[in-house]
């Protein structure tokens, strides 16, 4: 009897496990662990974190938004630990120059105490979810849970690693494993042309964009994201 793979979950920014319930009530019988990406400033040191806590031998990588930065960085680490890989709303590129300009700012302001970390927290869901999911109390209090977690010092680390990562766009044809890419259909933060570029590079990359939904895929869609991922890993 073959085993099933087991996985690794990468959270985003202001993120903690709480990103990955949904997935891993669905993955009976699967190993699953939650690396943590709000304990170093680097993709490399939170590639090498995870890495240093993964399961044993290969395994199967999920990673959502800041979450593929590391993965990126993981392909490069050890591509040869990675059976399967999942990208979900996140992206290959490096930060635009406003993009960039935007973290610096927010990084000065709550170091400083200019603006309080809660606040800017707040200030994060419109951007994040879909129009439709804006006023919708249970999924805003898992993300102001998640974040408040976090902390403003992990919020700073996970702000510097996203300003410091590379392109990651060379090594998209080099991933040969069976890769699944996820986006929704209004993701503000890394739109569908995103996960199209990445999904047109990766060998073997199925793109699946998912209708009435931003960037919190696995929180505002659960059901499509783990039917997906649910094909994803019986195909590896």
């Amino acid at each position: 009897m073959i085993e099933p793979v087991p996985l690794l979950f990468l959270p985003g920014l202001m993120n903690d496990a709480q990103v990955w319930q949904p997935a891993i009530a669905t993955m009976a019988g699967h190993e699953c662990r939650i690396a943590d990406t709000s304990k170093h400033a680097s993709v490399a040191e939170l590639a090498t974190a995870a890495l240093t806590d993964a399961p044993c031998g290969r395994f199967a990588l999920v990673a959502f938004s800041l979450g593929g930065y590391v993965a990126f960085e993981i392909m490069r680490l050890a591509p040869e630990r990675v059976a399967a890989l999942a990208l979900i709303s996140t992206s290959a590129r490096p930060d635009s120059q406003e993009t960039m300009a935007m973290r610096e700012r927010m990084i000065a302001a709550v170091s400083s105490g200019t603006a309080d970390f809660n606040t800017v927290a707040s200030a994060f869901l419109p951007r994040v979810v879909h129009s439709s999911r804006v006023e919708d109390t249970a999924l805003n209090n898992v993300l102001i849970s998640m974040a408040r977690n976090v902390g403003a010092d992990g919020f700073m680390r996970q702000q510097r690693a996203a300003l410091g990562r590379p392109d990651s766009r060379p090594l998209l044809k080099q991933i040969r494993c069976k890769t699944l890419v996820v986006c929704g259909r209004e993701d503000q933060v890394t739109p569908p042309d995103c996960s199209e570029e990445m999904a047109s590079e990766i060998a073997q990359a199925e793109l699946v964009i998912l209708e009435q939904c931003g960037h919190m895929a696995p929180l505002e869609q659960p059901k499509i994201v783990n039917e997906a991922l649910s094909h994803w890993l019986n195909s590896v």
